[in-house]
């Protein structure tokens, strides 16, 4: 359960040294090359359609997998962990027409990361991680028809705010991932807006989005800081970027957000590019390197790994960068800040 003094805790630790974040739930569950059946286990054993590569299903059908994963991550050094819900919503559940378990998984997967958190002997904070679905907000699938959505606002909101019900009890904090759409982003900020007035329950939110590629944009086209004035009304607990880049080229975005967010700055990049094969070959003392070069110029306050991350990059992470002291959180001067693709801000 949500624990306000372990948030307290948390925070305060965040303003003496760099906490550090867990590596890929996705990169550790492919180690175990789960075949079909044993991701259907038992109950989906005659499921209609095809499971394998639901890695959130895992949460139901291999458990003490999941469970394990959370628990080499903390060993490793994590102060924070994120539930393995990345695709628990109704919108991205439906590519395995599981739409009607997606809320049960969110749960099941809540509840594992609380399990290895609770077991801890330091403090550990869950958080509970919402992907940006399969689907696209501010863009269509269809080249012939620009107009065209396969989803509404509305129906990425009340996805979100199901899978946001459903991890509740569970975690410490909300994290919005792998931003590729910003509007999709606003669709969970809304949802998690609706939450707080329903239940009365005030969950920080952290933000991450993605920089696709070398543009130096997220796929809906803004740049980080054009990203962060959009979703800075949020007023989340942290905010930064995931996944898709590896540190060389996601560090010149981080340090843009480092210089102009008036709250923590959270990054976690993959290890590296991934080769010709789709796997990761930088090693942990790599990775951990070039994060320390970051930790040493003050661009950060949490630190972890995206794909191609494990235990060993986290543990080689948190070696590199304890004793380092945590950026200095922004105070802009006030302004007014909007955002199209590109940052605008009018002084006062």
């Amino acid at each position: 359960m949500s624990d306000t003094t372990l948030i307290d805790q948390l925070s305060a630790k965040a303003k003496d040294e760099i906490l550090i974040l867990d590596g890929a739930m996705g990169t550790m569950l492919q180690k175990h090359s789960f075949s079909e059946e044993q991701f259907r286990g038992e109950r989906f054993a005659d499921w209609e359609s095809p499971v394998q590569g639901n890695n959130d299903l895992l949460n139901l059908t291999q458990p003490d997998a999941v469970r394990d994963i959370h628990s080499q991550f903390i060993v490793a050094g994590a102060d924070l962990i994120e539930t393995n819900t990345f695709s628990a919503t109704v919108i991205a559940q439906g590519d395995y027409n599981m739409q009607s378990i997606a809320a049960e998984i969110a749960e099941a997967g809540a509840k594992l990361a609380r399990q290895a958190a609770d077991a801890a002997d330091k403090p550990v904070g869950v958080l509970g991680a919402i992907g940006p679905t399969n689907k696209t907000l501010s863009l269509s699938p269809d080249v012939n028809n620009p107009g065209y959505r396969e989803v509404t606002f509305d129906d990425v909101r009340v996805a979100y705010l199901e899978q946001a019900h459903a991890m509740a009890p569970y975690v410490d904090f909300f994290l919005i991932e792998t931003i590729f759409d910003t509007l999709n982003a606003k669709a969970a900020i809304k949802a998690l807006l609706d939450f707080r007035a329903e239940t009365g329950k005030d969950i920080p939110v952290i933000i991450s989005g993605t920089i696709t590629d070398a543009s130096g944009r997220t796929l809906s086209g803004q740049t980080a800081e054009a990203f962060w004035h959009s979703v800075r009304h949020a007023q989340p607990w942290a905010i930064g970027l995931n996944c898709a880049l590896g540190a060389k080229m996601m560090r010149p975005h981080i340090a843009a957000i480092s210089k102009i967010a008036d709250t923590r700055v959270i990054a976690y990049p993959n290890a590296g590019l991934p080769n010709e094969f789709g796997e990761y070959d930088e090693l942990p003392e790599q990775t951990a390197a070039q994060l320390e070069e970051w930790a040493k110029s003050g661009l950060v306050n949490v630190l972890g790994g995206c794909c191609g991350t494990t235990p060993p990059h986290i543990k080689a992470i948190s070696g590199a960068v304890k004793g380092k002291a945590p950026r200095k959180v922004a105070e802009p001067p006030r302004a007014m800040r909007l955002s199209g693709l590109e940052p605008f801000q009018l002084a006062s």
